[in-house]
């Protein structure tokens, strides 16, 4: 486990996520993001998603080091902060070489709580922002 995560989930690549170098295009790590966080939101904060709906309004991502074709790839997902209609969740997606774990790319999206009938941000509902609260022991 890497330092500062509690949530860890496994993330398999798939073929076409490879460029003609071997290593993980760019433009793939923000899905592995998406993937992580969906098992993150339903595993650990149970969204509901009938009651409210989330955006993404930022994403950010660090290169570290090259996620290569045979790399085994764990993603670690917190909620670094949390405010009325938004919060930031935190990535970082490491490899295993054998007995430890590499850190290849880090990350932040910053979400918003958003109501689709409405079209417009709302309040996280207070069941999830309790959930990410205790979880990831924020004050």
């Amino acid at each position: 486990m890497i330092s500062g995560y509690r949530f860890r989930t496994e993330v398999p690549t798939r073929f076409s996520d490879f460029d003609l170098f071997g290593h993980v295009n760019n433009a793939v790590y923000l899905t592995y993001f998406e993937m992580a966080r969906s098992a993150f939101w339903e595993q650990i904060i149970r969204w509901d998603w009938d009651a409210m709906g989330i955006i993404i309004a930022r994403a950010e991502i660090q290169y570290l080091k090259p996620i290569l074709l045979n790399d085994t790839v764990q993603a670690y997902v917190r909620t670094a902060r949390v405010g009325t209609t938004s919060f930031d969740l935190e990535y970082t997606l490491s490899r295993g070489t054998g007995d430890r774990e590499e850190i290849c790319t880090t990350g932040k999206t910053v979400c918003v709580s958003y109501d689709y009938r409405k079209n417009e941000k709302a309040p996280i509902p207070q069941d999830q922002l309790s959930r990410m609260m205790e979880f990831d022991a924020l004050v």
